[in-house]
């Protein structure tokens, strides 16, 4: 009789964790998959209309909501003194420091156990993807080709509105090191219009397509107003990982590349990729901090 009454203690502490957990939650704002709530911004970014308080109780909530194995962790507070971005060894072209040309680089020169999640071309433009990286409150950068974009803009606008920042994957994703000086500028100072006109900035932070370029490009990208070119030390699938170095991990500061691709491209959707990322970089203790604070 005693077990029965303490297993009927036990359940209505349970319950009423769990009513507490869900009044913190509505309180909080959250919102599920299909929900139509306002989106709340990512960490660190500028704050959207109807943003709530940050809630470990929301953000617990949110991890169990898109099925996560842990809370993602919170990154530490943007650098005072930003980083000396420089380009990393064997990535540089002729005339790189002597023409003062983008930096090419894998990683952001820290100590602290961040990584930056970057998002390239825009072909996908999942509305789970949006809920789900702003209830967990998960900051990204956008690296957006026009061709693959210009059917949606306003997805990218919403992205933006929740302080992601949108940057330049050129107009129409050539092989860059194949053009012209004059075709690649096209190529780059395009794009650098279209932003402008769409999204009202031109980035200053551009990616070559598929990581390839060469001294045109680099050349090409100042004329543009480009300052960084960063490309990725690892890129994660819906379904694996892909490494640069040797020892097949993460380190402080690596930047790691995926695309908008969802069911026609993966088996998986946008979700499922966000999934593996944050399950794996939360198991081996870092944060997802945002790259333009570091530059």
């Amino acid at each position: 009789m005693r077990a029965v009454v303490q297993n009927d203690k036990n359940r209505a502490v349970l319950a009423v964790a769990a009513l507490a957990t869900a009044a913190a939650a509505v309180v909080s704002g959250c919102a599920g998959p299909g929900d139509g709530a306002d989106v709340r911004p990512a960490a660190g970014q500028q704050a959207h209309r109807g943003a709530a308080p940050d809630s470990r109780a929301a953000l617990v909530a949110a991890a169990r909501r898109w099925d996560l194995d842990a809370v993602p962790l919170q990154p530490p507070a943007p650098p005072r003194l930003k980083p000396r971005i420089t380009a990393r060894d064997g990535f540089e072209v002729d005339g790189q420091e002597e023409d003062d040309l983008p930096p090419v680089f894998t990683t952001i020169p820290t100590r602290k156990k961040v990584v930056f999640l970057t998002i390239d071309d825009g072909a996908e433009k999942d509305p789970d993807f949006l809920r789900m990286m702003s209830e967990l409150r998960i900051p990204y950068s956008a690296f957006l080709s026009n061709y693959l974009v210009k059917d949606d803009y306003g997805y990218f606008r919403r992205m933006q509105a929740e302080g992601h920042t949108l940057n330049n994957h050129t107009l129409t994703h050539p092989y860059l090191p194949g053009l012209t000086y004059e075709e690649q500028k096209h190529e780059i100072c395009g794009m650098q219009e279209i932003m402008e006109r769409e999204f009202g900035k031109a980035p200053t932070v551009f990616r070559p397509p598929y990581g390839n370029y060469n001294g045109d490009t680099l050349r090409a990208a100042k004329a543009c107003g480009i300052k960084y070119a960063p490309i990725w030390d690892e890129e994660v699938f819906v379904d694996h990982w892909e490494y640069r170095e040797w020892d097949r991990g993460l380190h402080p500061g690596d930047i790691v590349l995926t695309h908008f691709r969802g069911r026609n491209d993966w088996d998986g959707t946008m979700v499922d990729d966000m999934r593996r990322f944050l399950n794996k970089v939360t198991r081996d203790g870092y944060a997802v901090a945002r790259l333009e604070d570091y530059l």
